[in-house]
C-alpha cells in the first residue's frame, strides 16, 4: 500500500448514522462548570515529517491529552486514495469517544474533503454552508452544528478559509460567515483555519461581531516547529466567560499547532 495506516483498526462497516460514535456519559451531564473548545488543522492526520504515513492514533491522543468537550477539525479526509480510503473523523471520534459529523468541502482522490466537529454532546441540526469566491480557487464551507449544554443550546461553527495569496476570497467568506450569524440569538463559538493574521481585513471583519479568545501577543499556530503566524482561532458571541486560552505546543502530529479555549459555562 502507498501510504502508511498508523494506530488505524480498519473496523466492518455498520450501519449506524455517521454522526454517532461511541456514547459516553459526559454527553448526558448537566452539570458541566467549564467548557473546553480546541481548534485544530489536522492536516489529513499526515504528520510533516512523515511523508505518506496516516497517523489517525497521534491525532486521537493530541485530543485526548487536551480533554475538550468540543473539536472542530480542519482539513479531513474520508475514503481519499492518500489517507487510504478510510473515514477519519469516524476513527478520531471512536478513539476519543465522541459524537461526530463530517462536512464535505470537495471531491478529492477519490472520496471527500473537508471539516468535522466532534463533542461529547448529541449534535443537533448539523448544517453546512457553501462560502463565495470572488476569484475562482478551492471551494470553502462553514459548518455548524446546535449543542444543548446545561439546558442552553449554542452554536459551534467550524470553517476554513480560502488560502490563495490575495484577500479577495477570504473577506468575502468571513462576510457571509458574519451575514450568517448577525441575527442569531443563540450563542455562537467560532473555530477554525481562518489563514489570516491579526490585523488583516478578514481579522477586522472578524472583530466587528465576534470576541477572538486571543487578543494581544497571542502565541503562534503555524509553522509547527517554531511558529510566529496566529492564523488558528477561536472566537465567540454571546457566549460564557473565557477561562483560559492556549495554543498546544504539539510539533508531530499535524502542520499546525492546536488552540485550546477553556469557559466558566453558567447561565447565559
Amino acid at each position: 500500500m502507498r501510504y502508511i495506516l498508523s494506530g488505524v483498526l480498519l473496523l466492518p462497516l455498520f450501519s449506524c448514522q455517521q454522526k454517532m460514535a461511541v456514547q459516553t456519559t459526559a454527553a448526558n451531564k448537566t452539570d458541566l462548570q467549564e467548557l473546553r473548545v480546541l481548534s485544530y488543522n489536522i492536516h489529513h492526520a499526515n504528520p510533516p515529517g512523515k511523508p505518506g504515513l496516516i497517523d489517525i492514533a497521534a491525532i486521537a491522543r493530541v485530543i485526548n491529552e487536551a480533554r475538550p468537550d468540543i473539536v472542530a477539525l480542519q482539513e479531513v479526509d474520508k475514503n481519499t486514495t492518500r489517507s487510504g480510503q478510510i473515514d477519519e473523523a469516524k476513527l478520531i471520534a471512536e478513539k476519543t469517544g465522541m459524537h461526530y459529523q463530517f462536512y464535505k468541502a470537495i471531491d478529492h482522490e477519490g472520496g471527500d474533503y473537508g471539516l468535522a466537529i466532534l463533542s461529547r454532546f448529541e449534535l443537533e441540526a448539523p448544517q453546512l454552508t457553501h462560502l463565495p469566491q470572488e476569484t475562482k480557487a478551492e471551494n470553502r464551507i462553514l459548518a455548524s452544528t446546535v449543542l444543548n449544554i446545561n439546558g442552553q443550546k449554542i452554536i459551534i461553527g467550524n470553517t476554513h478559509l480560502d488560502a490563495t495569496r490575495g484577500q479577495e476570497n477570504r473577506i468575502v467568506q468571513m462576510k457571509e460567515i458574519l451575514k450568517i450569524f448577525s441575527l442569531e440569538k443563540m450563542p455562537v463559538i467560532l473555530c477554525g483555519d481562518l489563514n489570516s493574521v491579526a490585523g488583516s481585513e478578514p481579522i477586522n471583519l472578524l472583530d466587528s461581531l465576534f470576541k477572538r479568545t486571543c487578543l494581544i501577543d497571542c502565541p503562534g499556530t503555524i509553522p509547527v516547529e517554531k511558529p510566529f503566524r496566529t492564523i488558528d482561532y477561536i472566537a465567540v458571541r454571546n457566549t460564557w466567560p473565557l477561562l483560559s486560552y492556549e495554543v498546544i505546543p504539539e510539533t508531530y502530529a499535524s502542520d499546525h499547532r492546536p488552540v485550546l479555549a477553556v469557559f466558566k459555562t453558567g447561565k447565559l
